[in-house]
């Protein structure tokens, strides 16, 4: 039998499990029926939860393979004391199967007393309860607390908050705040969607896994798909309108970083970083993508894709007003929701189409969109379908969502790392972050459409994916058709393997794909295999480079190719 208590945090906002906040373990169960463990810690956390004085908080759990998440409620001003009190009724639930000897009750729930008292903040609660009074937006971290958002946003030192009849209360109405997620496209999209903001005349703020942006300033560089980066942007005057990228481990480690949102965007879900935080298949990856949506109103807008058949299963289930956006004129999905009156993006004859029932207004050719690369890189017509679904439920008027489509390029600048297209020389070259079987079947499926004398494909992989994983994107990178493949090393991204681990296995998989020996490059890390790319092509070559990391170095030596 082994027991393991394998982490332990808070979860901020809405989350896997409810709306509320509250403290998580994750738990490694083996020897034993997890439900039977499960069945123990319900009784013991409830008996803390009592003693403690929270008879009002709950707890919930949820098995997956080889363990456990065991959550409880709890106010937000005592979090930190709110997992110590899960890992309490952990400590005691182990010792009574056979584990190491808790301390005693008694003591326990006298120390976690004075672990909350310490803790407690009654003037936070109060605030919080005030926002929720006067429908005012309200966010929180350990540092700041702040009402409203953009130039409404108040904000306070946790130290100084002010009593609730004192504050002069702002009215009720919001910027708009949409949320993006998905496996792929959810960068692009929080990019696309932007520059329709901005031909709207709007100053729009993002946040996203590469920066943190207000109009077209950078306020600063990293991944901020997360809670920290939302509450920053939100809390900015210059902000008219807020584009939030939302990703997957910071909804299952923090939850949402808002409560609430006046629309959803789902782009797709496919396989990538299962295993992580008991999220092992794509049914439970989706379920974890759509967390998103506990920060909408019934009657607020859920943007799904049609053509993703996992996500059209899991929207069966909900009560919540969806708007569709699809490739197929024909998807039998939006067929039966424009019966109705519902909302779909779709395309016909090669144009972008909007539809309100029997109602059908044509926007332009998707062609014209230059991230569609003349309509064959399907993955972004996608893209541009959820944007002007997005763009539409939040009323922007048609000219801006089409003048935004046109003038966004795609261009490192604009989308960097995201189907940045250059011609060097007459060698055309795509530079994208394709890193998991879904993203990069879709690029190599639009590179086997171009029109090319040669095609190169340049990829590489960190250590930390499977042997089965790294298959499958060498199987969908042979969907490319490629000539030539250059397999690079990623420096600093062994992850437990030898640096020339994962290059091997690419290029064993390769060999058995039916690739030759002489079609195989080999390279340190991408920027050299961008230069030993740029050296085998000839005019008339298509370059697909998978640049994981060392992205900006491989754009400068293209351009500098191109220039040369």
């Amino acid at each position: 039998m082994q027991l393991t208590l394998e982490d332990s945090r808070r979860l901020t906002g809405p989350n896997l499990f409810w709306e509320r906040p509250g403290a998580i373990i994750d738990v490694f169960i083996s020897g034993l029926p997890a439900a039977q463990v499960i069945e123990i810690w319900q009784a013991q956390i409830r008996s803390f939860l009592d003693a403690v004085g929270w008879n009002r908080e709950q707890a919930r759990s949820r098995i997956y393979l080889d363990g456990a998440s065991l959550v409880i409620s709890a106010p937000i001003d005592v979090l930190y004391a709110a997992t110590e009190v899960n890992e309490a009724a952990w400590a005691a639930t182990a010792g009574q199967l056979g584990g190491p000897a808790a301390p005693p009750f008694n003591a326990e729930v006298a120390r976690l007393k004075s672990v909350i008292a310490e803790e407690s903040k009654p003037s936070l609660l109060a605030l919080q309860q005030a926002a929720v009074d006067h429908r005012v937006r309200f966010l929180w971290d350990d540092d700041e607390v702040s009402i409203g958002y953009g130039p409404a946003c108040r904000r306070w030192p946790m130290a100084e908050l002010p009593n609730p009849d004192a504050v002069d209360w702002p009215d009720s109405a919001s910027i708009p705040l949409a949320l993006i997620t998905g496996t792929n496209g959810k960068s692009t999209s929080v990019r696309l969607a932007a520059a329709v903001m901005s031909a709207a005349g709007k100053t729009c703020g993002i946040t996203s896994t590469d920066y943190i942006r207000v109009g077209e300033r950078i306020l600063d560089s990293g991944d901020y798909s997360g809670p920290g980066g939302a509450r920053t942007l939100l809390r900015d005057p210059r902000v008219d309108v807020a584009l939030l990228e939302v990703a997957r481990g910071g909804l299952l480690r923090r939850g949402l970083g808002v409560t609430e949102a006046d629309a959803v965007l789902i782009t797709n879900v496919a396989a990538d970083h299962l295993g992580e935080y008991g999220i092992n298949t794509v049914p439970e990856l989706i379920e974890a993508k759509f967390i998103v949506r506990r920060a909408l109103k019934p009657d607020q807008p859920l943007i799904l894709n049609a053509d993703d058949a996992g996500i059209v299963d899991y929207a069966c289930s909900l009560d919540q007003r969806i708007v569709w956006f699809s490739e197929r004129p024909d998807n039998p999905v939006l067929d039966a929701h424009r019966e109705i009156g519902g909302e779909a993006a779709t395309l016909k004859d090669g144009h972008i189409i909007w539809h309100r029932g029997d109602d059908e207004r044509v926007l332009m050719p998707v062609s014209d969109a230059p991230i569609t690369l003349g309509g064959a890189a399907r993955h972004n017509v996608q893209n541009v379908l959820g944007v002007v679904a997005l763009a539409k439920v939040l009323a922007i008027p048609e000219p801006a969502i089409v003048a935004g489509l046109k003038d966004f390029g795609g261009t490192p600048e604009e989308n960097p790392g995201r189907g940045n297209l250059f011609d060097a020389n007459g060698v055309r070259v795509l530079v994208d972050f394709a890193h998991n079987e879904h993203g990069l079947s879709a690029m190599a499926q639009t590179v086997a459409g171009m029109d090319a004398q040669r095609r190169l494909v340049l990829m590489g992989q960190a250590g930390d994916r499977s042997d089965e994983l790294i298959a499958d994107l060498v199987r969908a990178a042979m969907q490319a058709r490629p000539d030539c493949l250059v397999i690079c090393e990623l420096p600093g991204y062994e992850r437990g393997r030898r640096p020339d681990e994962v290059p091997a296995l690419i290029r064993q998989l390769a060999l058995e794909a039916g690739m030759n020996e002489d079609q195989i490059i080999h390279a340190t890390g991408p920027a050299e295999g961008t230069q030993k790319a740029l050296d085998w092509a000839q005019p008339g070559d298509f370059l697909l480079l998978l640049t994981l990391t060392e992205r900006e170095q491989a754009i400068d030596i293209i351009r500098q190719r191109a220039n040369g």
